[in-house]
């Protein structure tokens, strides 16, 4: 493998269609404001590098990247990419990961709106997160001890397991299908609407108006904090250690909670039972 170490690139294109290249403490920065640098490139391992310039790692194919910085100037920078692994790194760029397949993220710090659209195969770990519409219409998806917060978080997304995660998000899970929370916080409004085989099991779920409009939804063990007016339209199959605020017009299932403060049944053809089964 050929390296490159202590230099500063900042033509167009600097290191195009590389292959099996190693930058060691490079800087993709200066006044001639070049892009792409490392485009088409194939076996590349980025190690303390900075990258300050727009879309330098797409269509890279074999990525390494580790222990370096992407800063709010490095817009979009990997895209269409696969085999990619990302460790120690500040991903603060907008717009970072999109149309990637294959891809590990390990003890990273990401700040990027509209982080991680239409990636196809990610494992996220020890990694917090500050986006909007992040991971919208990915599949695949594995996340263990993740942090976020932003808006209209996983929204279509596909095949996905989280465990030991917080999540403080708005419209989280729209539509996704296929999807499982374990032991995780999930803080905010609208959770989850319209999806499709959601389970959460052992989770602490927060917010109004939970869970309206799903299908094939089961909560195993989970407690629900300040939830109003839940599962509206919904097929749910619900064991709640806490109390819920209100439970409005479920459609099908069996619903059982430590209390219920109020029942609201004011829609034909419902088929489900509530029950309510004391503090635990």
């Amino acid at each position: 493998m050929k390296i490159i170490e202590n230099k500063t690139f900042d033509e167009e294109r600097a290191l195009y269609g590389s292959q099996e290249l190693m930058v060691r403490n490079c800087v993709f920065d200066g006044p001639a404001d070049g892009e792409s640098a490392l485009k088409e490139s194939d076996d590349i391992v980025a190690d303390h590098c900075r990258f300050h310039l727009r879309y330098p790692l797409w269509h890279n194919r074999g990525l390494q990247i580790t222990d370096s910085e992407m800063n709010e100037h490095c817009r979009a920078p990997i895209w269409y990419s696969e085999h990619v692994r990302i460790r120690n790194t500040k991903i603060h760029g907008i717009k970072a990961l999109r149309e990637c397949a294959d891809v590990t993220i390990q003890n990273c710090e990401i700040r990027s709106p509209e982080f991680g659209w239409s990636v196809r195969g990610i494992r996220m770990e020890d990694t917090s997160a500050v986006s909007e519409y992040f991971m919208l219409r990915s599949e695949n998806i594995t996340f263990r001890n993740v942090t976020f917060e932003g808006k209209y978080s996983f929204q279509y997304i596909r095949n996905a397991t989280f465990e030991h995660c917080t999540f403080h998000t708005k419209d989280a899970f729209w539509h996704g299908q296929n999807i499982t929370v374990k032991d995780s916080i999930v803080n905010g409004e609208y959770l989850a609407w319209y999806s499709d085989g959601l389970t959460l099991i052992r989770c602490q779920i927060v917010g109004t108006q939970p869970l309206c409009y799903c299908k094939n939804l089961t909560l195993q063990d989970c407690e629900m904090i300040d939830t109003d007016l839940c599962f509206e339209k919904s097929e749910v199959m619900a064991n709640i250690l806490s109390s819920v605020i209100s439970v409005k017009n479920p459609t099908k299932g069996t619903i059982c909670a430590a209390q219920i403060g109020e029942i609201i049944l004011d829609q034909p053809n419902t088929e489900v039972t509530i029950t309510t089964c004391g503090e635990k």
